[in-house]
């Protein structure tokens, strides 16, 4: 909503304040089909230049989070607290009972109680992957604590693939926006013969170019690239809560101990009070008794 509300005052302040000082917006008007056409297509064309096809989708799949904001939500951190020690509680009591948890966690009776964490693939692959490596005995639980680093690195480099390639775009389109002015002046020096009014028309015309690439530039496309980038590292915050809680566990803390150590690294938005977390851990502790 936030988003949106922004783009509003963009419009709003930059328009309003063009009316306001006598401005006619005729000629904008008139022009933006084909300013837009030039400056859109070329930056369109230079985005699938400088990336990959999968890079390319992840970016159009992005936008939708510049208004909705981050995939975890503050209930989604909790759960995540409470499947994490249940997990626990199972590799402490019975190990071999815990086999057909991370071995199969589409049919485990742990994670479908947590569909949204089921679902999501990095998520499961982490923690179960991370468990698997306690259950081989590593003498240093250090060499566990250094894969899961280096994999939180790679997971957030990936990440941030979308926010760099529109980035890129907004660095460019200025120059497009010149491009395209200088295609409309070399118009008017076509119609160099013709009346000063008509003259003014087509100059004023040729500069909606430039206006255009740097309003799109600064206006969406850069603010847009700043936000994804946001949301990516607020997303990452989750993957490496189960980092902190699953080393914790390495280090045969107690698990209520584990847990605290991920909610206190949690961020404060999303981290859950101490007596919420306390309440919904006594509820996993009656459905597992």
């Amino acid at each position: 909503m936030i988003g949106i509300v922004g783009i509003i005052i963009v419009f709003v302040m930059v328009f309003g304040g063009y009316l306001a000082a006598g401005g006619k917006m005729a000629i904008i008007l008139k022009s933006l089909p084909f300013e837009l056409t030039m400056i859109g297509g070329a930056a369109l064309g230079a985005f699938l230049i400088g990336n990959d096809g999968a890079t390319a989708k992840a970016t159009a799949k992005s936008i939708g989070k510049v208004f909705k904001g981050a995939k975890w939500k503050p209930d989604d951190y909790r759960d995540l607290l409470c499947l994490l020690f249940e997990l626990i509680r199972v590799a402490r009591q019975n190990p071999v009972a815990l086999e057909e948890h991370i071995e199969a966690p589409e049919n485990s009776s742990i994670f479908s109680r947590y569909p949204k964490i089921q679902h999501d693939h990095e998520a499961v692959e982490l923690i179960c992957d991370t468990l698997r490596s306690a259950s081989m005995n590593y003498d240093d639980p250090h060499q566990v604590e250094e894969v899961l680093d280096k994999r939180m690195e790679a997971n957030l480099h990936h990440s941030l693939h979308p926010s760099h390639a529109l980035q890129s775009v907004a660095d460019g389109t200025p120059a497009l926006g010149i491009v395209a002015a200088v295609l409309g002046v070399i118009k008017t020096m076509a119609s160099i013969d013709q009346p000063p009014e008509i003259l003014g028309k087509l100059i004023g015309g040729a500069l909606v170019g430039t206006f255009l690439g740097v309003f799109l530039a600064y206006g969406f496309f850069g603010p847009f690239a700043s936000r994804l980038k946001g949301i990516a590292e607020e997303e990452d915050h989750f993957y490496r809560l189960i980092r902190e809680v699953l080393v914790a566990n390495l280090h045969n803390h107690p698990a209520n101990i584990c847990i605290e150590v991920g909610r206190q690294n949690a961020p404060h938005q999303v981290r859950p009070s101490f007596s919420d977390l306390e309440e919904a851990l006594q509820n996993v502790k009656k459905e597992a008794a």
